[in-house]
């Protein structure tokens, strides 16, 4: 049975033996409990409000639901949400 098709950076990350969120630019989520998030790899805050914050990635929109949330900081590689985090989602294609 044939392998389906990879994207060039996977096939590179495989070989090298890269990290992934390296050579393909996808989100890393990095939690600390419910407290903390922090997400490498975006591309901009699209909502922000003290009860959701919404993010653009690669993937898609990361969703994060809770209480209290502020952005800590924000730099062009990383933003860190604190707060009482509830959820997280992804929705839809990313751009």
């Amino acid at each position: 049975m044939k392998q389906p098709f990879k994207n060039i950076n996977c096939v590179i990350s495989e070989y090298l033996e890269l990290p992934k969120d390296i050579t393909m630019g996808l989100p890393k989520m990095t939690f600390l409990g419910n407290i903390q998030l922090s997400i490498e790899n975006h591309k901009g805050v699209i909502e922000y409000t003290k009860e959701k914050i919404r993010i653009n990635t690669r993937i898609g929109e990361l969703v994060i639901n809770g209480n209290d949330l502020k952005i800590k900081s924000i730099y062009i590689e990383e933003i860190m949400v604190e707060g009482t985090i509830h959820r997280v989602e992804i929705e839809g294609e990313g751009g």
